[in-house]
C-alpha cells in the first residue's frame, strides 16, 4: 500500500464567476474542473484522496463519486484551514501528502509524480511547484536565497514593491512530509491582508525551522493556471483543447483545422479518421477508424463504428454502425441504433429508432419510435406518425419493405417483410408480408376547370 495521500481543495464558491454553478463544477472541454483533477490524481499511486468541500458540497460530492473521500469545511478560513480538515484522517500517518486545487484543471499526473519524486529523493520536508510568467499579478511570489534555495512565499496582496517584480510564482501545489505538514498547520496565523490562514505560511515555518524545502519549476505554466473568473475559464478551455487535439493527432487522427475543432476530454477516436472544421464532439463519444466527420457536425455521447461518414449533422446518445452515411443536415436523436451500411440522408430525423443493415432514408423523412428491418427503403417525405397528442406508439417495418414517397404510417402499425406502400398513402392498418398497400383517394380530373378559374380571376 502506498503511503502517499492527496488533498484537493474545492470548498470555494467562486464569486468572481458570477454563476449559480459552484466554481469547481464549471466544465472545461465538457468535464467539470474538479473531475479533471481527480482523474489525474487517479493515475498516480495514492493510498487515499480527499476532497475538501464547502459551497455546493453535495454537488461536488456527487461529481467526485467513489474516487475520493469528501471532507466538509464548514467555514472557509483559508487554504491552511482547509488542509487542516484532513488531520483527523491522516494527521498521524507517515508518508507524503500532495495538496492540489479543484480549480486547476490542467495539472497532469506526470507533473504530480515528478514533484513527489523530487521531494522524496531529496528527503525534503516539502517541495513547491513553481512556474514563471511575464504577468505574475495575483500570484504568490517565490522568493529565493542568494544560493537559489527557497526563502519564502509571499502572497500578492502582502508582497512589497520589489517582491511584486518577481516573475516566478507559486502554483499552490505542494508535496509535504505528512507529519511535518500537520504538526505546523495549527501554528499558522491569519495576520495578513485577508485575515486568512494561508497554506504557504507552512513553507515559511519549515524554512524558519531549517527544514529542507525545495522548489521545482515546471516549464509548462499553462498546467498551473487556476480558474477564478470567466476569462481564466476560457484560457483553461483553450489550453485543454490544444492538449486534447494534439493527443488525437499523435494517435493518427487528422484534424483539418485544430483551432475550430472541439473535442471532449473523454472522447475516443480511431486512427485515420478525419475531423473537418466546425465539429464539436462531446461527452463519452467513441468513433472508430477511417471515419469522416464534419464539417459543422455535433456529436454527443455516441458510439460510431469504422468507415462511417457524418456530414453537417447532429447526433445524440445513439449507436451508429460501420460504413454508415449520415447527412448532410440529418438529426439522430437519443436512443437510436443504426446498423451497418445504412444511409441517412439530408433533412432526415431519427428518434428512438432502430434501423437494420443496408436500409436507407435518403431525404426529408421522420422516423420516431420505429423498428426497421434490413434493406428497407423509406421514400422521400415519409413519416412514422408516432404521437396522438398524449401517447407514443411504435411502427414496425419488416426486411426488404419498400415505402413510397409521402407516406404516413400511423402507429401502432406493422409493415410486413417485402411489403410495398404506395406513394402518398396514409396507412392506419397493418400490411401483410409481400402485399401492396394503397391508401389514397382515387384521382379525379375535371376537364376545362382551369378556364373557369381564369374567368373568375379576370373578373
Amino acid at each position: 500500500m502506498s503511503n502517499r495521500y492527496a488533498i484537493i481543495l474545492a470548498a470555494g464558491q467562486g464569486t468572481r464567476m458570477n454563476s449559480k454553478l459552484y466554481k469547481v463544477m464549471h466544465p472545461v472541454c465538457g468535464k467539470p474542473m474538479i473531475r479533471h483533477v481527480v482523474d489525474e490524481v487517479k493515475q498516480t499511486n495514492f493510498a487515499k484522496t480527499y476532497v475538501i468541500v464547502g459551497h455546493g458540497a453535495e454537488t461536488v460530492e456527487a461529481c467526485v463519486g467513489e474516487d475520493a473521500d469528501c471532507i466538509l469545511q464548514k467555514e472557509q478560513l483559508g487554504t491552511a484551514h482547509a488542509v487542516l480538515q484532513a488531520k483527523p484522517r491522516i494527521g498521524k500517518e507517515d508518508g507524503t501528502t500532495v495538496v492540489l486545487y479543484g480549480d486547476t484543471p490542467l495539472v497532469t499526473h506526470q507533473t504530480i509524480e515528478k514533484l513527489i519524486g523530487l521531494q522524496e529523493a531529496h528527503h525534503a520536508a516539502a517541495a513547491v511547484l513553481t512556474a514563471r510568467t511575464d504577468d505574475p499579478a495575483g500570484y504568490g511570489r517565490i522568493i529565493r536565497k542568494n544560493d537559489g534555495t527557497l526563502a519564502k512565499i509571499v502572497e500578492d496582496k502582502d508582497a512589497a514593491s520589489e517582491e511584486k517584480k518577481v516573475k516566478e510564482i507559486n502554483t499552490g501545489i505542494y508535496s509535504f512530509d505528512n507529519r511535518k505538514l500537520f504538526s505546523l498547520l495549527e501554528k499558522v496565523d491569519n495576520h495578513n491582508a485577508q485575515g486568512e490562514y494561508y497554506l504557504p505560511d507552512v513553507i515559511g515555518l519549515l524554512v524558519k525551522a531549517s527544514e529542507k524545502v525545495i522548489a521545482y519549476r515546471t516549464d509548462h505554466f499553462e498546467e498551473t493556471v487556476g480558474v477564478n473568473d470567466r476569462m481564466q475559464l476560457a484560457a483553461a478551455e483553450k489550453y485543454m483543447r490544444l492538449r486534447i487535439n494534439r493527443r488525437h493527432m499523435r494517435n493518427g487522427v487528422t484534424l483539418i483545422d485544430p483551432d475550430t475543432t472541439y473535442l471532449s476530454a473523454e472522447c475516443v477516436i480511431g486512427a485515420d479518421t478525419v475531423i473537418y472544421p466546425g465539429t464539436v464532439i462531446s461527452g463519452r463519444t467513441c468513433i472508430g477508424s477511417g471515419c469522416s466527420i464534419g464539417p459543422h457536425t455535433q456529436i454527443k455521447n455516441c458510439l460510431i463504428g469504422s468507415g462511417t461518414a457524418v456530414n453537417q449533422s447532429v447526433l445524440e446518445d445513439s449507436q451508429i454502425g460501420d460504413q454508415v452515411q449520415i447527412g448532410p443536415f440529418a438529426h439522430i436523436r437519443p436512443l437510436s441504433k443504426i446498423h451497418d451500411q445504412v444511409k441517412i440522408g439530408n433533412f432526415v430525423e431519427v428518434k428512438k429508432t432502430e434501423i437494420g443493415a443496408r436500409s436507407k432514408a435518403s431525404h426529408l423523412t421522420y422516423l420516431g419510435d420505429a423498428q426497421l428491418g434490413e434493406d428497407v427503403n423509406m421514400g422521400c417525405g415519409t413519416i412514422t406518425v408516432n404521437y396522438d397528442g398524449k401517447n407514443k406508439f411504435a411502427t414496425h417495418i419488416g426486411d426488404g419493405a419498400f415505402i413510397g414517397c409521402n407516406a404516413n404510417l400511423v402507429a401502432p402499425v406493422t409493415i410486413g417483410t417485402g411489403a410495398y406502400v404506395a406513394a402518398g398513402s396514409t396507412i392506419t392498418e397493418s400490411v401483410n408480408s409481400d402485399a401492396l398497400a394503397i391508401a389514397r383517394s382515387r384521382q379525379t380530373n375535371k376537364e376545362n376547370y382551369a378556364q373557369k378559374l381564369n374567368y373568375r380571376t379576370n373578373h
